[in-house]
């Protein structure tokens, strides 16, 4: 009986070991997803405010608190804030900016749109816009000489609509790669449509597409204006009259030969940052909208 029982017991096959560890439960597991996605936008953002905020702390140093290395001022001054105004009007350089980057906009919108929707719906002039996107790649100063020379020529050096000329002609690669994607969205049916009811090309881009584009040419309009508003190179080179300089050319003075006023020339640059902080603010949902829709 022994015997036997024995014999049964060790043909039972022994049970696998059971593993008692808990599993996170799915609320557990998205509250940590969503919590590591919180703390990664956090280094991001400050990440990207880092220098923003060293920026303005420089501005309330003196240049012996600058040079000591500190992130925080020991004794802050407003020097720098008075000195700036005083040295170079700022509002008006700000107001040449501006100028610059409207005319610049509205140009590169008028060739971008047009040209886009006829690569895109029309099919036409495909070589064309793969070699005006390879003009991107060069550098400006490739163009710097002859474009001097021609402005001389055509007697717009020195003003601010030949500066925005220039400046929206050479946009025009970046605006036409981001409106392609936006095109695209627009089915062709609803061309097709006008076309077949007799609408014209130039009706159909205005009365159809144009409508249904409004967040993209609102952030492509908007890109463009930063990049005018922050070009460097063109702006010293064909505006070479102190009332005709922007502010990033007006920020570059503070710079001497031998001495850098470096907390003037944070104050300058603070100034400089605030109508296009503003400007992307309040145009934020536009922005957002526009580049998120974009496939």
């Amino acid at each position: 009986m022994n015997t036997a029982h024995a014999s049964a017991t060790a043909t039972i096959p022994a049970s696998p070991r059971v593993c008692t560890r808990a599993r996170p439960r799915p609320d557990a597991r998205r509250w940590l997803r969503a919590t590591a996605l919180r703390l990664a936008l956090a280094a991001v953002l400050v990440f990207c405010l880092l220098p923003i905020a060293f920026l303005a702390s420089t501005s309330f140093k003196t240049r012996d608190e600058v040079l000591s290395g500190h992130f925080l001022p020991l004794a802050p001054t407003l020097a720098n804030w008075s000195k700036v105004f005083e040295i170079a009007p700022l509002q008006w350089h700000l107001f040449n900016s501006l100028a610059v980057a409207l005319i610049s906009v509205a140009v590169t919108l008028a060739i971008a749109v047009p040209a886009t929707y006829a690569v895109v719906k029309l099919r036409r002039g495909s070589a064309l816009a793969g070699a005006l996107l390879g003009s991107y790649v060069a550098p400006p100063v490739v163009a710097l000489l002859p474009l001097f020379f021609m402005m001389r020529l055509a007697g717009l050096n020195n003003s601010l609509l030949g500066l925005g000329l220039v400046e929206g002609l050479m946009n025009v690669p970046a605006a036409f790669w981001l409106l392609r994607g936006f095109f695209k969205q627009v089915p062709v049916a609803l061309d097709e449509a006008a076309w077949l009811d007799g609408v014209g090309w130039w009706r159909t881009l205005w009365r159809v597409n144009l409508p249904l584009l409004w967040p993209g040419l609102a952030a492509t309009g908007l890109i463009c204006l930063i990049l005018t508003y922050n070009e460097f190179l063109l702006a010293s080179v064909l505006n070479s009259r102190p009332d005709m300089r922007t502010i990033t050319v007006a920020i570059s003075l503070f710079q001497g030969e031998r001495v850098v006023n470096f907390g003037q020339m944070a104050a300058a640059s603070l100034v400089g940052i605030a109508p296009v902080y503003l400007l992307a603010l309040a145009f934020q949902k536009h922005l957002i909208g526009g580049l998120g829709a974009r496939r």
